[in-house]
This record gives structure tokens, sequence and C-alpha cells, in this order.
């Protein structure tokens, strides 16, 4: 499934967050144009941790990233699971285990 896309593009949404700094209120916009206020509050937040002004929560290349890796080990367990019952398969199918070395 390919990532979505927001309805709304970043110049809208930073204009609304340029007026929420200008001392409008979320639902006051929200009334205005579309987005809800919670929705708006959110931009807000998002922004601020962007900006390194709000320390909790992730920074959206933070989300970017943490999304790229959980694919990422998805993919490899995926692989490994592969690998695990290939193997198990080919030592059935030849009846034999790998010798172990005598060398030490």
């Amino acid at each position: 499934m390919p990532p979505t896309r927001s309805p709304y593009p970043q110049e809208f949404r930073q204009q609304l967050i340029d007026l929420v700094r200008a001392g409008r209120s979320p639902e006051e916009l929200s009334k205005e144009f579309e987005p809800t206020g919670q929705t708006i509050r959110n931009w807000v937040a998002q922004a601020e941790r962007e900006e390194g002004q709000f320390e909790d929560g992730l920074t959206r290349s933070e989300h970017q990233e943490l999304a790229r890796l959980r694919k990422e080990n998805k993919q490899l367990r995926q692989e490994r699971e592969i690998l695990a019952k290939a193997a198990s398969w080919f030592a059935r199918e030849t009846d034999a285990v790998p010798p172990k070395s005598s060398r030490s």
C-alpha cells in the first residue's frame, strides 16, 4: 500500500499554523476552513516538533525513518523464515546433516 498523501497542501497547512500563532484559535479557523480544530492543533504541534520547540513526539523525518526500518525489519524476518524452511527442506530431502568439522 503506497503512503497516503495529505489532502491539504503544505502551503495551506502552514498558513493555518501561522494564523494560530498570530492568535486565532483552531476552532475559529475550523469554522472558516474545512479542517477540524483538532487537526489544526495537530499541525501546530507537529510544526513545533519539526522546529525543535516541542520535544515529545517524532519529527516527520523520524516517522519516515521509523516506517522504513519497520518495513525493512519485516522483510528481513520473512527472508529469515524462508531460509530456515529451505534449509529444513533440503536437510530432509538429502537425509544429510552437514558434517561437523574435526578441526578446531
